[in-house]
């Protein structure tokens, strides 16, 4: 442990973590040493909401040292795709370190409803757990047990005791799912700008984490503002801020935008507003820095493995789009506090000691909106309405108010129970509940029960929406809605969840010398490969459950 909490905490401090980004941007790549035979350490870093397009759509705007790390040193999958339909921060976070989908896993959205009470349930909720020195609301990410698979650091953890596995994430689910069932999560809470874990994990935190958090360093960005990186012109490619489709609540659709404005002092609020920019980011690096330190990960002779998940990217994408300069500038921000981070692994772990690999859990749909302005058919799914069109026509139909009960993940869920007791034949509500969606604008595709649990795969996203689909979880019917639309919520804003590519097409990166080799790979390849392909690295079997393949990096 660090001898003072002034040095555990310096580089969160604002100005602290300004002066060694710009130092850094400077700083060359540090030169590689000779690689042990297995890496001391496995670093996944998964940026929420980060589409392929945006890494390589900015390539040349990048520091040489962070996204170029992989780009220019390490090798990286140029077509690397999530293979289920309904993509999501949950679903694609079960993914990356399972090698399962949905369809196994049983994490098939964020929430869902209980397709038998209808009640709602969260992904990784768990009622039987709280928050460590933090409030816990209901439905709160607690814990993995909804997670019917394991992951590679469960794997790890059985035949490594020793061995240490921590998730941390801005949303619980994003450092739950990856840890599994044997690792440690941390994540940030919103109501106190503090970093806690649960007690399915332990009775209290460690010391360094009390101590981190009593520094308050979310507290420091109060007030601070994020301006842009680059100058107007080097942002020509992007669609300017202040669109009437950019949502304006939080911290407003302009740069520079100063975080907690009109604000009199540090709340619930202002954390909250906080995951919304740069300095989200900035933050839970800090506490993964905190993490490394003070566990000494990657430094006791096993291999550990440290998931960071970063969520700020996400909610930039969904207030302002991915073809925004707001979300064009906080993928340069970005990447200059991945370089820093890099840097930090390479000097307190050692370049040859251990492996990165960096991926996203979804891409990202342009806002319809903007899509339209530019000659593409787009639009916004409400449930709502939706919902209202549908329940009217059967009840025309069969006498029968209600019988779909609402929507659910990526489908609408029909009250089974309510349809026997009328004497009604299920298919039949089943298929006329079909029809009447498949009339909505926007929808593309309806597929129900008996279609997910058959063996067809020749028609369009039946594949996909089967990859999704856990028939003790999921509504009875699935939508695919036409390319360029969205189910959504509010007025502004997007969103993501198809499988379409510009959801499903993510980065696949790795770097690591003498673990992973260099090079571009154009072959298409399934975000579902990472785990077996880091269990091949670290000499391990793949989970039990993966569906991917390794990809067998070793130069």
């Amino acid at each position: 442990m660090l001898p003072t909490r002034r040095r555990l905490l310096g580089l969160t401090l604002a100005t602290s973590l300004t002066a060694a980004l710009t130092a850094c941007s400077t700083t060359p790549p540090a030169t590689p040493v000779a690689a042990a035979a297995r890496p001391q350490l496995v670093v996944l870093v998964v940026i929420d909401g980060l589409p392929m397009r945006q890494v390589t759509g900015y390539r040349d705007q990048l520091a040489p040292d962070g996204f170029a790390r992989f780009l220019d040193r390490g090798r990286w999958f140029a077509d690397a795709h999530y293979a289920h339909g309904h993509t999501v921060t949950a679903a694609g976070h079960s993914v990356m370190l399972s090698g399962a989908y949905p369809q196994r896993s049983g994490i098939i959205s964020n929430e869902w409803r209980d397709p038998v009470t209808g009640d709602p349930v969260y992904n990784t909720g768990d009622a039987a757990y709280q928050y460590i020195d933090s409030p816990t609301a209901p439905l709160s990410g607690t814990s993995p047990r909804n997670l019917k698979v394991e992951t590679l650091g469960d794997v790890l953890r059985t035949r490594s005791p020793a061995s240490k596995v921590i998730g941390i994430s801005g949303k619980d689910r994003g450092a739950i799912l990856p840890a599994g069932h044997k690792g440690t999560a941390y994540m940030y809470m919103t109501e106190t700008g503090r970093f806690a874990s649960s007690t399915y994990y332990m009775p209290a935190h460690p010391q360094w984490v009390t101590d981190f958090n009593a520094a308050k360093p979310a507290d420091a960005f109060f007030k601070k503002t994020w301006a842009p990186l680059l100058p107007e012109s080097a942002y020509a490619r992007s669609v300017p801020d202040g669109q009437s489709w950019q949502v304006a609540s939080g911290n407003g659709n302009k740069l520079p935008a100063v975080i907690g404005d009109k604000m009199d002092a540090p709340g619930p609020r202002f954390y909250g507003n906080l995951l919304a920019s740069p300095f989200g980011d900035e933050l839970t690096l800090a506490f993964a820095r905190a993490a490394v330190t003070n566990e000494k990960l990657g430094q006791r002779g096993v291999t550990d493995i440290l998931s960071v998940s970063l969520s700020s990217h996400d909610y930039v994408n969904h207030a302002f789009g991915p073809e925004s300069r707001l979300s064009h500038d906080h993928t340069l921000q970005l990447d200059r506090h991945l370089q820093a981070f890099f840097q930090f692994l390479d000097k307190t772990v050692g370049a040859g000691n251990y492996v990165l690999a960096l991926t996203a859990d979804h891409g990202f749909t342009d806002t319809p909106e903007w899509a339209i302005t530019q000659g593409r058919d787009a639009g916004r799914f409400t449930n709502g309405p939706a919902l209202a069109v549908v329940n009217g026509a059967l009840a025309a139909r069969f006498g029968v108010d209600k019988l779909a009960w609402n929507f659910s993940a990526s489908g609408l869920l029909l009250n089974e129970k309510l349809a026997a007791d009328k004497g009604l034949k299920f298919t039949d509500v089943q298929a006329a509940a079909r029809d009447e969606l498949l009339k909505l604008p926007g929808v593309a595709a309806v597929f129900t029960r008996e279609q997910l649990l058959g063996s067809d795969t020749t028609t369009p996203f039946l594949e996909a929406m089967r990859k999704s689909y856990d028939p003790t979880r999921a509504a009875q019917l699935q939508i695919v809605l036409k390319p360029g639309w969205i189910f959504s919520y509010r007025a502004g804003g997007s969103t993501h969840g198809s499988p379409y590519d510009y959801d499903t097409h993510v980065p696949l990166l790795f770097w690591g010398p003498g673990y992973v080799g260099q090079g571009e790979v154009k072959t298409r390849v399934e975000v579902a490969d990472l785990a077996p392909t880091l269990a091949g690295i670290t000499g391990l079997p793949a989970p039990a459950q993966a569906q991917g393949r390794d990809l067998k990096l070793k130069p």
